[in-house]
């Protein structure tokens, strides 16, 4: 159970990362599903290892001795505990369903959890952590989540949609589930897909577009034995299976003629089929719903709300533990270009703020991290600021849609980091995580965090070798927000690339980190400057193509002119967006002097002489960055020559053809962003550069 078999990368689970748990004698202490899992692992190690494992706590095996052994793994319910264990208990307090207590009790290292899940997140917290785990000052520490949800949104097609392929927004190949209207069934692909979930802490997936289509929608109904079999299959590793569902439904696939939340046959249909649901996926998560939303069928071709649709679906789960995940991503499509009072960047805030309090309790509204559409740099959406009242999940793009298409390598942690941290009342305030853990309120609404999967069926997973990062990041910001994303950076390359696979193992920490550090920012500097955003070619979203939105009827504007750029947002002379903010941000974002150069053109429309903190002009600054962040690319590209030799040849020519594309693609960037403000401005560049 410890590596692969070849046919997919290992990722941050190979064999080698799992030595120091597989050469030990090693005591499992328990029962039940996900204990069995665990006991296969270390047994999977262990003969790799030359260790060797032993089971107690079954109903039917009694207590098997604990003299001798170097590792107790051991629920807490399971008596008698094993005479480690019982030392380290007085350490553990309540740990919860999915909490841990890794402590050293004697020689003897122990990990205790009260639930099942609790203990299988524990073993892969034993793996990152190595010959760690059994140093003698180990101190012990209790590990729990701090989002309850951590949550994959995959956005799968089971049919070959015909503009978005196999899977939507996709860079890593094919659907892991579908393939050509079908199930895949590749079962055992699928089961490590659930290890590396584990392994990093999350606990739940939806295996369908949220842009739900025909054939997608009967994954409800006379489909639903291709979703229990994902779920049959991802159960031992504690992942929960969610499925996009079409607020249409009871049309679409039900025979009715309406869909009408307020319509009693139509909660009728929706308590039935959830019902039958349950009765297939007892464990079943819930609903995710994208309605009213780019052509999405939803409330308001009935009059209703929002609230209204959401319970709705809400009402039908609510017997079975379920939660509908309702994103908050609701905006006019068909926006006139010439209208400048209308700002898709306020639509989420004007739909959904005023409905707070009238969601159901087992609601979650799942709202994107900013205001538009995970561009390389956003504000944070006022949104999570303003509904105390209800359970927010912030939604985060894992798939790299607009820094880079897995073309590029572009490490999203801090980005993240930078988001999860943001207190939307000031210092003094709740971050962003708090919100989502529920703790910002007090009645503790939990949300959770909710990721677009960067996954396919591409040998890497991820398209771009370097890209599994995210994916890592992702869940281990999900399980601590508060982690240090350079040190998670740390735990996925020693885990990927363990030092008896790589011919230096210093010089291969030290690449990566010079390649993947500063990357995100770098990826900025070259693209859409000051946090205007989206000058990306229409359809694709890959490459610049500086006025492709300009006058589409997707509002996604910058309203650069002879004489500056930027969207004004201001309260006193714009679109009153900085209004939706509360203190201190409000006044922040409204006053040209306060605001962060980061955000300069998001929130104002500048002239091209105007002077940020960064103390050149905005086009000056454009230039320079620009210049830089393709310089920057240039050296990723040769600081990546360094472990020819060193890593696998596969892996690392991948990486090298992706750099030499990430160069040629930032030049482009480049060139065209440079040229088009020069000929915008009229204003040279003062170092005297080509620009074209």
């Amino acid at each position: 159970m410890s590596g692969g078999d070849g046919r997919w990368h290992a990722a941050w689970l190979p064999p080698e990362a799992f030595g120091a748990v597989g050469a030990r004698r090693v005591l499992v202490h328990g029962d039940g599903l996900l204990v069995d899992t665990v006991f296969a692992e270390v047994a999977g190690a262990c003969a790799d290892h030359g260790g060797h494992v032993l089971r107690s706590g079954l109903a039917d095996a009694g207590e098997a001795g604990a003299v001798g052994v170097d590792l107790v793994l051991a629920l807490t319910g399971a008596a008698p505990l094993p005479a480690p264990a019982e030392a380290a208990r007085a350490d553990a307090g309540t740990l919860g369903d999915e909490g841990f207590l890794m402590a050293r009790a004697g020689e003897v290292t122990v990990v205790l959890a009260d639930a099942p899940p609790g203990l299988l997140y524990g073993l892969f917290h034993l793996v990152r952590l190595g010959a760690a785990a059994f140093e003698p000052g180990l101190p012990a520490q209790p590990h729990r989540p701090a989002l309850r949800r951590r949550m994959l949104n995959h956005w799968d097609n089971v049919a070959v949609h015909p503009v978005m392929g196999q899977v939507e927004r996709g860079y890593a190949g094919g659907s892991i589930f579908w393939r050509d209207g079908r199930p895949r069934r590749d079962l055992d692909r699928l089961r490590a897909y659930g290890r590396l979930l584990a392994a990093t802490g999350i606990n739940a997936i939806s295996v369908n577009n949220v842009n739900v289509h025909a054939t997608e929608a009967r994954l409800l109904t006379d489909r639903l034995g291709d979703v229990a079999e994902i779920a049959d299959v991802l159960r031992p590793y504690g992942v929960r299976v969610h499925l996009s569902v079409s607020f249409a439904a009871p049309v679409v696939v039900g025979g009715l003629t309406t869909a009408d939340p307020l319509d009693e046959k139509v909660r009728e249909w929706w308590a039935i089929t959830t019902r039958a649901v349950y009765e297939r996926i007892p464990d079943f998560g819930g609903y995710l719903v994208k309605a009213d939303s780019e052509g999405q069928p939803g409330p308001f071709t009935y009059g209703r709300d929002h609230a209204d649709g959401a319970n709705l679906l809400a009402a039908a789960l609510a017997p079975h533990g379920g939660v509908v995940h309702w994103r908050a991503f609701v905006y006019n499509h068909r926006q006139d270009w010439r209208d400048r009072s209308t700002d898709r960047a306020r639509a989420a805030y004007d739909h959904f703020a005023p409905l707070d309090g009238r969601f159901r309790d087992n609601v979650v509204l799942q709202v994107k991290y900013g205001p538009m559409d995970f561009q390389a740099r956003e504000p944070v959406s006022p949104v999570i600021a303003a509904m105390p009242a209800t359970r927010l999940a912030v939604e985060l793009q894992v798939t790299q849609e607009y820094t880079g298409q897995q073309r590029h390598a572009c490490y999203l942690g801090p980005c993240w980091s930078e988001v999860l941290d943001f207190r939307p009342w000031g210092p003094g305030g709740p971050s962003v995580a708090e919100v989502a853990a529920g703790r910002a309120g007090p009645d503790g609404r939990d949300g959770g965090l909710a990721g677009v999967s960067n996954v396919g069926g591409d040998w890497y997973w991820t398209g771009h070798p370097l890209a599994q990062a995210n994916l890592y990041a992702f869940g281990r910001l999900a399980w601590d927000p508060r982690l240090d994303t350079g040190a998670i950076l740390d735990e996925w390359i020693d885990l990927t690339f363990p030092p008896s696979t790589t011919g230096d193992p210093a010089l291969v920490r030290q690449t990566l980190h010079a390649v993947l550090d500063d990357s995100w920012r770098t990826y900025e500097r070259y693209t859409a400057p000051l946090g205007v955003g989206f000058m990306v070619r229409p359809g694709s979203h890959y490459g610049p193509d500086v006025d492709g939105y300009e006058y589409s009827p997707w509002g996604t504007y910058h309203f650069a002119d002879r004489d500056g750029v930027g969207v004004d947002r201001t309260r006193a002379t714009g679109t009153g967006f900085t209004g939706q903010y509360p203190e201190p941000w409000s006044s922040v974002y409204e006053s040209l002097d306060r605001c962060p150069d980061e955000l300069l053109l998001f929130f104002h429309h500048v002239p091209y002489g105007h002077v940020p903190h960064s103390g050149t002009t905005v086009v000056q600054h454009i230039y320079d960055t620009h210049f830089a962040g393709v310089e920057q690319v240039r050296w990723m590209r040769q600081r990546w020559d360094r472990l020819a030799g060193v890593l696998d040849r596969a892996l690392h020519d991948r990486v090298a053809g992706l750099l030499d594309e990430q160069l040629r693609s930032a030049t482009e960037w480049r060139d065209q962003i440079n040229t088009y403000f020069f000929r915008k401005s009229g204003v040279p560049d003062a170092h005297g550069r080509r620009i074209h």
